[in-house]
């Protein structure tokens, strides 16, 4: 069938130089002696880690578990211990460090039970679990921006044209071309999966003209699979953008701020597809992808390479020549230097260029904007690129979204016609960073401001409903006194409060009363006398004898005034009497010793 092929506004054609790297096979790059497993796939997807250091860990064995709506599974790719779970530098222009789990392995390569998903008779009919399991395998786009897989596919099957991206425009990247050649069918098959998901009746797929090998290979294999057509399309930086090629293969212009979904088409990368094959068919999660090895190299060539294989691990294979200054991951166009070479290579990387001064020239001095409009004539989002730059500059984030800043998928196109040398994808993703920063303040502004409104709520809610209560429980009490004739409660009936707590009082007394001693019984009767005159003299007076009581008071009290004077009368004389007995006893003793001197005397 010949498919009319459609245009799309601006795009350059840089000489693509892929030649070199294409005519090499895809060769298995060889274990490093230590992995660095990012937990981050991309800005806004992440995992947490669910191993400790210590563990040994198989070869596809989870390490890392999806984290929020955009998260998805991390795995070993190797079977090893885990020798650290800490940051390290992330392959990005920020170059911030991100979580890792540092696994060191054992030579073994041992996997865990593979089991196959069948998506079609998962059990459970339940679509959320296909969507699980595409996120528990780690599926994330391999064209660059590694964004999940599962979300893409979605709840719903809207989409009727599913798009496979093996353009791959960027100069220099052969891996696409590569996998295309070795690996059609599996390419194909993963196609027919995502269709299936997709509620899909047709799968296109789209190749540049010049990757002939490729194209050829593609069309062998989709003989077998009739809902599928390969479709060669020029080579015209950038086609391999999502809106690009569903423009040029469909005819659909997907508008500012849409996406294909809305429009009934989903675009996939074929390395994405071939990546779901593997996942659904054989039970093996995404632990390795093919990376282009090429620039001022003597061994240029495709390496399927482990995630979280340091790069300069890689280098290793390729023998970067002397005059190397600097290594670009990613094309030239949409790539950026390395700040380091230990950061490892994750879902997303699919080349690294060794750089020099002769192949990649550092760029003469930014000058100021002459407002030519060549970047606008480039722009293939059909964007105006000047614009945006100033607002950019100016820090006018605002005006940035107005003009659909958020619409520019970084190809570089303005960059590369600007005459003025200005670095322009720079400063938008320097106004993309900071309107998100602002976003993620904001949302936890509000956030705060949630959670202390329903706290609010919450104490109001909480308080009617005791009051509820109580009202509930003194109506009840009220009808229960009212059964029993209890009319002196009753007056308490304008306050639930008063109300309970007089029921509470009647019943204590009607519980006191009922109380009897259980150890009077079988007691003779003087005993039972004795303990009836007791209980008498504790029995409340009557006022009657409280009168008496008190009438009689003065007599009695004037009765032991008189009654302690007279002992104080008789103890004064008593002590008195006492006294002249001593004195007379003393006086005697005086006079015997004195008759018994004389006699001595004499």
């Amino acid at each position: 069938m010949i498919t009319k092929l459609f245009g799309f506004n601006g795009g350059v054609k840089p000489a693509t130089h892929k030649d070199d790297s294409a005519r090499a096979p895809i060769i298995r790059a060889p274990l490093p002696a230590r992995l660095i497993v990012p937990l981050r796939h991309n800005t806004r997807a992440i995992a947490r880690p669910i191993v400790e250091i210590g563990q040994h860990v198989l070869k596809g064995e989870r390490i890392g578990g999806a984290e929020g709506v955009l998260g998805t599974a991390c795995h070993a790719p190797t079977s090893g211990t885990v020798v650290d779970i800490a940051e390290h530098t992330m392959p990005h222009p920020s170059g911030l460090p991100t979580l890792c789990v540092y696994i060191e392995p054992d030579g073994e390569d041992r996997w865990i039970e593979r089991k196959p998903f069948d998506y079609a008779n998962c059990g459970c009919g339940d679509r959320q679990a296909v969507l699980d399991y595409l996120r528990d395998s780690g599926i994330v786009g391999m064209g660059g921006a590694a964004f999940p897989s599962h979300i893409k596919v979605g709840t719903k099957r809207v989409a009727h044209t599913l798009v496979l991206n093996g353009a791959e425009c960027e100069p220099w990247i052969t891996s696409d071309d590569r996998l295309m050649r070795e690996r059609a069918d599996s390419i194909l098959r993963g196609a027919e999966i995502l269709s299936d998901l997709l509620g899909a009746q047709r799968i296109l797929v789209g190749i540049e003209d010049n990757k002939p090998e490729a194209i050829a290979a593609m069309r062998e294999a989709a003989q077998k699979l009739p809902v599928a057509e390969v479709i060669v399309v020029p080579t015209l930086y950038p086609a391999g953008g999502e809106k690009q090629l569903i423009r040029v293969l469909t005819g659909i212009e997907i508008p500012h701020g849409k996406l294909g979904t809305e429009f009934g088409v989903q675009c996939f990368n074929v390395g994405t597809a071939e990546a779901v094959h593997r996942a659904f068919d054989l039970g093996e999660p995404l632990l390795s992808r093919v990376v282009t090895l090429t620039g001022n190299v003597e061994r240029p060539g495709n390496w399927e390479v482990l995630v979280g294989t340091p790069i300069e691990n890689l280098l290793e294979l390729v023998g970067p020549r002397a005059d190397t200054d600097r290594y670009i991951l990613g094309g030239p166009m949409m790539g950026f230097a390395l700040p380091d070479l230990s950061v490892p290579v994750v879902k997303g990387t699919n080349c690294v260029i060794a750089a020099s001064q002769a192949l990649f020239p550092y760029p003469p001095p930014e000058q100021p904007c002459i407002r030519c409009g060549a970047c606008a004539e480039a722009c293939p989002a059909d964007l105006q690129p000047f614009e945006l730059y100033w607002y950019a500059r100016s820090k006018n984030f605002g005006k940035a979204q107005e003009y659909h800043l958020f619409d520019c998928i970084e190809c570089g196109c303005c960059a590369y016609v600007c005459p003025s040398n200005i670095p322009l994808v720079d400063y938008y993703r320097f106004a993309k960073s900071e309107i998100w920063a602002r976003e993620r303040e904001h949302d936890a502004a509000d956030a705060a401001r949630e959670r202390f409104e329903f706290r609010n709520y919450r104490q109001e809610r909480e308080k009617a409903e005791k009051a509820a209560r109580l009202a509930a429980k003194a109506a009840e009490t009220k009808a229960k006194l009212a059964a029993r004739g209890e009319g002196e409660t009753a007056k308490a009936e304008d306050d639930p409060k008063k109300a309970l707590i007089a029921a509470a009082l009647a019943r204590a007394k009607a519980q006191k009363e009922s109380v009897a001693p259980k150890n009077t019984d079988d007691l003779p009767p003087e005993v039972q006398a004795e303990i009836a005159e007791i209980d008498a003299r504790r029995k409340p007076l009557t006022g009657e004898e409280v009168a008496a009581q008190e009438a009689a008071e003065p007599s009695a009290r004037e009765a032991g005034e008189a009654a302690a004077h007279a002992r104080d009368e008789d103890t004064k004389k008593a002590l008195i009497t006492a006294a002249i007995e001593r004195a007379k006893e003393q006086k005697a003793k005086q006079a015997e010793r004195r008759e018994t001197a004389e006699r001595d005397d004499k």
